[in-house]
């Protein structure tokens, strides 16, 4: 991960027009990972299947018997609070070790939203189990993180040390320290953004779960009266935060928290809440954009979806339409929003207009289905190439990510690892790099984080948006 004050949102080979995993990199035999040779650059289920693979990659702490990762092990187990608290868990933000809670919690909500509109995509593609997987290993992570009712860890590691370090997190040995949020210190658009994750994980829970998912339900509700009784910004509160994930305000994480806690509680007090943070801190003009700091044409849509109020309809539909007819494009055609996570913006666009389109009364649902689509498809090689780590003609080879940069373990790993011109010796499946720039130009290196950065939140509405797209395709072939 590098400055986000700029903003950042098999190893393949080719063989005719087919592209395979390499013998000496195949996978043990698992269950949940089916990697096959595939000639069609728009098989959504099999990406997504990839997608969430990724997000193992990313884990943190003590790894289940299940990890289908072979080149990572148990990691920072040591990961404490300032009174000791456990901390381990939860996922590394990008190629690096440090867990930001704001980003892993944005994430997290946007994984549920998906899991929660289009389940049935999920069980085309097999990947229901893993997918709930992915979101409780967060959850899980931000049930320890909140220590009690007015306080919640929302960083662990610190970033100036951490990158004195290249290698392999199982070999991290150095000084982790822990940053919270309190009543002193608040954050609002922290602990609102991981009210909402929470409460959105509830609903994926409630019935397969149903103790977790009110164990889930009963922090979101902590989280978000603590979020909208103690005001502030959390980088205020965890001061290294800002050069990376900074916020520029948290009325829209308030919003956002109190319309998913309506969803998965239906109180009527929630809505209130939700309706009342959005006129009061102006969430119904336009947005541009729809990324871990701003969450406000979510909040359109989920409010649109919640009530059918022409008011957030009509919001809904002014920034799809915005986005569909006059956002700037490259010349391929991908949406370009900004050059730190060009595809993660593009991306989150797509399943935020993907998630209007089942919204009645909002737009030309046809259109915005059609610009997701084209959107999902430049990524997976409708531009010329692709832009998922282990997937389909032309894959990104040099992700900027410290781990899969390492030979097989014993042999040591460093910063010659990071320099080295070659192609990653581990497969980092799955990963939505940064992308390319304005003029669709890409340049795969590993020390250019610019273009070839992995984190997170870069994946998390890629992967929701996939979901979308297959439900409909498997709708429509029937």
């Amino acid at each position: 991960m590098e400055p986000k004050a700029l903003l950042r949102c098999v190893t393949v080979i080719a063989v005719a027009s087919v592209w395979t995993i390499r013998k000496s990199e195949a996978w043990p035999s698992s269950p949940g990972l089916r990697v096959r040779p595939i000639e069609e650059r728009t098989d959504y289920a099999r990406v997504l299947e990839l997608s969430l693979l990724f997000y193992e990659a990313q884990r943190s702490g003590e790894l289940p018997a299940s990890n289908r990762v072979p080149w990572r092990g148990n990691s920072a187990m040591n990961d404490r609070g300032l009174d000791g608290e456990d901390l381990t868990g939860g996922y590394y933000d990008a190629g690096d070790f440090v867990k930001f809670g704001f980003t892993m919690a944005s994430t997290t909500t946007l994984l549920a939203w998906g899991a929660v509109s289009w389940p049935e995509a999920y069980e085309l593609a097999g990947q229901t189990e893993m997918l709930r997987n992915a979101i409780k290993w967060a959850t899980d992570y931000f049930i320890k993180c909140h220590v009690s009712e007015l306080v919640f860890y929302g960083q662990v590691g610190d970033f100036a040390l951490d990158h004195t370090f290249w290698g392999r997190p199982e070999e991290l040995n150095m000084t982790r320290p822990a940053f919270k949020i309190d009543p002193e210190h608040p954050g609002s658009d922290l602990a609102g953004e991981t009210a909402a994750a929470l409460a959105a994980s509830s609903i994926v829970f409630k019935n397969t779960e149903p103790a977790y998912s009110l164990e889930c339900l009963r922090h979101a509700r902590e989280l978000y009266k603590f979020a909208n009784t103690y005001r502030g910004l959390y980088h205020e509160a965890i001061r290294g935060a800002a050069q990376y994930y900074e916020s520029t305000d948290y009325g829209d994480e308030l919003a956002w928290a109190a319309a998913w806690l309506y969803k998965a509680t239906n109180d009527s007090r929630y809505l209130e809440d939700a309706e009342h943070h959005y006129q009061h801190f102006h969430l119904k003009e336009r947005p541009n954009e729809f990324f871990y700091n701003k969450k406000v044409a979510g909040v359109q849509v989920l409010l649109a979806q919640l009530t059918g109020q022409p008011e957030y309809q009509n919001a809904a539909q002014a920034f799809c339409n915005f986005s569909v007819r006059h956002q700037k494009r490259t010349p391929k055609g991908l949406l370009y929003i900004d050059k730190f996570g060009t595809l993660c913006h593009a991306a989150n666009v797509a399943f935020v207009c993907l998630q209007a389109a089942d919204c009645p009364g909002v737009g030309d649902p046809k259109e915005y289905r059609e610009f997701a689509e084209q959107q999902i498809q430049y990524m997976l090689g409708g531009g010329g190439r692709s832009y998922v780590v282990g997937w389909g003609e032309n894959p990104p080879q040099q992700p900027h990510h410290a781990a899969s940069s390492c030979p097989k373990r014993p042999a040591p790993c460093g910063w010659p690892e990071f320099d080295r011109k070659a192609p990653n010796p581990q497969i980092l499946f799955g990963a939505l790099v940064s992308g390319p720039d304005e003029a669709d130009r890409f340049q795969d290196h590993r020390e250019d984080y610019v273009y070839t950065e992995v984190t997170l939140d870069y994946n998390a509405g890629f992967t929701s948006a996939l979901a979308g797209i297959l439900q409909l395709r498997a709708k429509s072939a029937k």
